[in-house]
């Protein structure tokens, strides 16, 4: 009996009281190795995204630079620029984003307020959108919303005679 009774001391010295915690460690690393990895690829997408708004509000401001106000063209003349007025800039930058295909990284686009003309010859346009992020857009979503960027771009056509 008494040899019986050392064996299962024996046993039990040798087993190692950390064993298994290894998976711990394992899942732990991989949990962290994703989260960085989602993190990068959720602002590369909303950094391209924000490239693609500020297209869209470049184009829309040149658009809209050259939009030309016939009211006050035909009653004072054009001068040295194109005449512009706030609705003749918001006119034109919307037509042209309605025209324009909306990029596949953003779930839409609009012409924001502050979009005018501040000197009657500079268009002044501010195209504000919602980035889509691979993965994390359903969660966004349900947490109320996704990540909105707002760019703003002016341009100016000068008459040169």
């Amino acid at each position: 009996m008494r040899a019986d009774h050392l064996g299962a001391g024996r046993a039990w010295a040798t087993h190692d009281p950390e064993s298994g915690q290894m998976s711990i460690l394992l899942a732990g690393l991989v949990a962290v190795t994703l989260a960085i990895v989602m993190g990068i690829v959720g602002v590369t997408s909303v950094q391209l995204s924000r490239i693609h708004l500020l297209d869209a509000a470049d184009a829309a401001a040149l658009d809209a630079s050259d939009a030309l106000a016939q009211e006050q063209a035909y009653g004072e003349g054009v001068g040295s620029g194109v005449p512009l007025t706030d609705a003749s800039v918001v006119t034109a930058a919307r037509d042209h984003l309605t025209a324009r295909a909306l990029p596949d990284r953003l779930t839409g686009w609009e012409v924001a307020p502050g979009t005018g003309t501040p000197d009657g010859r500079t268009a002044v346009v501010v195209v504000r959108g919602t980035a889509r992020i691979p993965v994390l857009t359903p969660v966004l979503e349900q947490l109320g919303g996704g990540v909105t960027i707002t760019m703003t771009s002016s341009a100016r056509s000068e008459i040169v005679p």
